[in-house]
């Protein structure tokens, strides 16, 4: 199950800015929504789709069958490279995966359905997966 968009208006995109003026916090998706516990991202950085099919395919052999898994990112933004042994110059590389942008207080995979113990091993586990620092979060009752 790897993640990556069906169809994509622009083959290559702009490389993303970093303003320093901008405040460098999620506004969206920073509540556990659908499961009882979450992991959340503390950093930010780009997460390439494999990185997140390794954390998913981590959470899902230590749940079995009786948890479930809701994964909040989606890898849109493809990125390119350019092949070994290439001089400057000479364009853009060709796109070669997808990833996306992750901020702090993200909350990346939410996991329910398991005792809490396994849930913090799971996710302690996928977030080693991960080029972030992350945070085990429960929903509050």
């Amino acid at each position: 199950m790897n993640f990556f968009p069906k169809k994509v208006l622009h083959r290559k995109w702009h490389t993303l800015r970093r303003n320093p003026k901008r405040a460098m916090i999620e506004s969206r998706g920073t509540t556990i929504a659908f499961g009882s516990f979450g992991l959340k991202a503390m950093s930010a950085e780009r997460v390439r789709s494999n990185q997140i099919e390794a954390a998913r395919k981590v959470i899902a052999r230590s749940l079995g069958k009786t948890g479930k898994i809701w994964v909040r990112v989606f890898p849109d933004m493809p990125f390119t490279q350019k092949p070994a042994e290439v001089k400057m110059g000479k364009g853009k590389g060709d796109p070669v995966g997808y990833q996306t942008q992750v901020w702090p207080g993200r909350i990346m995979f939410e996991i329910d359905g398991i005792d809490e113990a396994t849930a913090k091993e799971a996710l302690r586990k996928a977030g080693t997966k991960l080029p972030l620092k992350t945070k085990i979060v429960s929903r509050a009752h």
